[in-house]
């Protein structure tokens, strides 16, 4: 009788043990997630928003503000549901090109017995643009 009550212990806690270690590898997992798809998504909205006509003329590179945020929202609503993620864009310099994105996940809600908890990641990412001689994309 006591020898399976153990047994019953044990199985208990190998349950609870993979419960909390899935909760633990989808934050983790979505984290990793969302910084190469921030990282992605701003080098190639940069790319987009190269003002190329004030290239020609100076030879220096600048983009187009507007434009970058453009393209960030829309690539990134591309690859992910919306709803859960806030996007904060600051520190954008047209001349030398350098933008920050802040990216909040806002995950769901785990409730453990009586106790709730809820995870939000924050991902910031500081991208600059630098070509040497020649613009990336241009044809």
């Amino acid at each position: 009788m006591r020898e399976s009550f153990w047994g019953y212990w044990i199985i208990i806690l190998g349950v609870f043990v993979v419960v909390i270690m899935m909760l633990i590898s989808n934050v983790t997992t979505t984290n990793t997630q969302d910084y190469y798809l921030i990282k992605e998504v701003s080098e190639a909205s940069m790319l987009d928003a190269v003002d190329y006509g004030y290239y020609r003329t100076s030879g220096e590179l600048r983009i187009n503000a507007d434009k970058f945020v453009e393209s960030f929202l829309r690539r990134f609503s591309e690859s992910v549901e919306f709803n859960t993620y806030q996007i904060n864009f600051y520190g954008i310099y047209e001349a030398p090109p350098k933008a920050s994105v802040q990216v909040t996940t806002k995950s769901g809600t785990y409730s453990v017995g009586t106790s709730a908890s809820s995870f939000d990641i924050i991902n910031r990412v500081d991208s600059i643009l630098e070509v040497d001689g020649t613009v990336v994309g241009e044809n």
